[in-house]
C-alpha cells in the first residue's frame, strides 16, 4: 500500500472512530499533499511524501517552541501530539550508532581529512541512510566532529 493510500485510509478510520486530533492532523497532511501533487502537476512518490512530511514535522516543532515561549503550554502539547501521529507515517529512525556507523563509512569512503570534504562526506553518509529516519543536523554536526 502507498504512504498516500494508507493516509486517506487511516484518515478514514480516524473519522469514523471519531478520533478529533488523529482526523484533523491526518486532514492537514491531506491539503498539505494535495498542494504539493497541484504543484507538481502529479502524483507524488513515497519518497516525495516522506519529505513532505518532514517539513511539516518542522514546522510543527517550531510551533510548539514559540508556543511554549509565549506561556501557551496547551498548543504547544497539541503541536507536539500533532508530530507524534505524523511521524508513524516516516521510516523507522536511524540509530545514533547506525548514524555513527554511515559517517564512519563516508569519510572512509570519500578519503576525507578535513572540514573543507564536509560536503562530500554528508551526501555519503545521507545515502548511506536512505530509507531510514534521521535528523540531518546530527549528522552535520557529527561529521563537523570527526573531521576537526
Amino acid at each position: 500500500m502507498s504512504l498516500k493510500r494508507r493516509i486517506l485510509s487511516d484518515m478514514t478510520a480516524a473519522m469514523k472512530s471519531q478520533d478529533a486530533l488523529r482526523t484533523s492532523t491526518l486532514r492537514m497532511v491531506k491539503a498539505a499533499l494535495t498542494n504539493r501533487e497541484i504543484e507538481k502537476g502529479g502524483e507524488l512518490s513515497d519518497d516525495e511524501i516522506i519529505k513532505m512530511l518532514r517539513s511539516l514535522i518542522k514546522q510543527r516543532q517550531e510551533a510548539a517552541e514559540q508556543y511554549e515561549r509565549g506561556g501557551r503550554q496547551e498548543l504547544a502539547d497539541k503541536e507536539r501530539a500533532e508530530i507524534e501521529i505524523i511521524e508513524s507515517y516516516l521510516p523507522q529512525a536511524a540509530t545514533p550508532e547506525e548514524i555513527e556507523r554511515a559517517v564512519a563509512e563516508a569519510i572512509a569512503e570519500t578519503g576525507a581529512t578535513s572540514i573543507r570534504d564536509m560536503g562530500k562526506v554528508m551526501k555519503a553518509a545521507q545515502a548511506r541512510l536512505a530509507g531510514r529516519s534521521f535528523d540531518g543536523r546530527t549528522v552535520s554536526e557529527l561529521v563537523k566532529a570527526k573531521l576537526s
